[in-house]
C-alpha cells in the first residue's frame, strides 16, 4: 500500500535503507533525522507498506529538484514498488512547480537500470555517482503513469 510518510514512520525509513545491498550509505550521517524529518513534514516522503511493514521509500526534495532517496528492502524487488514510488516522488516535484528533476545513483546497480529504462537521462556525474536528470512537464512522458 502506497501512502505519505508520517514523522513517526522515520525508523522504518532508515531500517530500509540500511538493509539495501546497493546503493549502501557509506556514511549515514550524511542524511540526519532532521533531513527525514523535514522531507516528511513537507510532504516529500512516500512510503509502501507490506501487512503494516515499510518495505520501500522515496523521497523528494522540491527546494533542490532531486528525488534523493528511492529504496526498496531485499525481498520485495521487482513487484513494481519502485515505479509506484518514483512516479509518486515525480509528482510531488511537478505538484511543487519543478519541472526538470533529477537523482544520483551508483553505476552498474539494478537501479542504474531502472532510471534509464525509465527515460532518465545520464547527464554526467555528481559526487562520484551518476546523475540522471528528467523533464517532468506535463507536455512529456513523466511517468506518472507508472502507478499500476
Amino acid at each position: 500500500m502506497l501512502r505519505n510518510a508520517v514523522v513517526n514512520d522515520i525508523a522504518g525509513l532508515k531500517l530500509v535503507r540500511s538493509c539495501v545491498v546497493e546503493n549502501i550509505l557509506g556514511d549515514p550521517s550524511k542524511v540526519t533525522d532532521a533531513d527525514y524529518e523535514w522531507s516528511v513534514t513537507n510532504p516529500g516522503v512516500a512510503v509502501w507498506e507490506e501487512k503494516g511493514v515499510i518495505v520501500g521509500f522515496s523521497a523528494a526534495d522540491p527546494r533542490q529538484g532531486n528525488i534523493w532517496a528511492l529504496f526498496v528492502a531485499p525481498g520485495f524487488e521487482g513487484k513494481g514498488i519502485g515505479s509506484c514510488l518514483l512516479a509518486e516522488a515525480c509528482s510531488c516535484l511537478l505538484s511543487a512547480g519543478v519541472e526538470h528533476a533529477w537523482l544520483t545513483t551508483d553505476a552498474s546497480t539494478r537501479a542504474e537500470q531502472f532510471y534509464r529504462a525509465a527515460g532518465w537521462e545520464h547527464v554526467g556525474e555528481k559526487d562520484n555517482e551518476l546523475l540522471f536528470e528528467r523533464s517532468l512537464s506535463e507536455n512529456s512522458n513523466t511517468g506518472l503513469g507508472w502507478h499500476t
